[in-house]
């Protein structure tokens, strides 16, 4: 986790009639925290320790994580008015993609994990939705608040954003990627998210545990 992506902890609501109640250790929490400490233990896994292992281990990594995020509401969301345009097939495409795009951005910090603490402040939950606000304290004693937005199906609490350094993960894209079809086609687009994801990571995994890894920017650009 680099100390340069800081995430924004959402703004805490007042405390009305009808607001949602802040939890200090609710069931949202608990399942986050669960997922996460799942994560980190394929990241620790001796077994699974380097570059020859990097496919088993991201594998690992990804069954773990769909399990946790809804990425059709996700992608839904960052593509916007635009969705009632895309065709089912089209939909189930840009659904698998989106979800290959937002693990290589954000879930392979994971992968770079060298024993930062991680503190969960509590949740905040409105009926079906909730907040799930965390800390990440980085080795150099840097705090990066953590915020997932989660949605409630059956029993499971699923991540449907992430807030990045103030910055809405699935806002970002769907900034971007209606910029892209106001302009131009589904097809490119599609280009565009398949370049992304097939291009080196601008960093390796030693530079970020270091720490001389150069600072990204906070939006990710298509």
């Amino acid at each position: 986790m680099t100390t340069s992506n800081k995430q924004a902890i959402l703004p805490l609501l007042f405390l009305v009639l009808g607001a949602p109640a802040l939890a200090l250790a609710g069931e949202p929490t608990d399942q986050i925290k669960q997922t996460t400490d799942q994560l980190l233990a394929i990241v620790q896994t001796p077994s699974l320790q380097g570059p020859e292992k990097e496919i088993e281990r991201k594998k690992k990594m990804r069954s773990v994580v769909d399990e946790r995020f809804d990425w059709g509401a996700m992608a839904r969301s960052a593509v916007g008015k635009f969705w009632h345009n895309f065709s089912e097939a089209q939909r189930t495409e840009f659904t698998k993609l989106f979800s290959d795009l937002v693990e290589k951005t954000y879930m392979t910090e994971v992968d770079s994990y060298s024993g930062e603490k991680i503190l969960y402040k509590g949740d905040k939950v409105d009926g079906q939705y909730g907040v799930v606000e965390s800390v990440v304290v980085t080795l150099k004693g840097t705090d990066v608040p953590v915020s997932y937005r989660v949605l409630k199906k059956r029993a499971a609490w699923l991540v449907y954003d992430i807030n990045i350094e103030g910055v809405s993960l699935v806002n970002n894209y769907r900034s971007q990627i209606g910029s892209i079809l106001n302009s131009s086609t589904y097809d490119k687009l599609i280009s565009r998210i398949k370049a992304k994801i097939e291009a080196k990571p601008s960093e390796s995994a030693t530079e970020k545990k270091q720490g001389t890894a150069t600072k990204k920017t906070k939006e990710e650009t298509l």
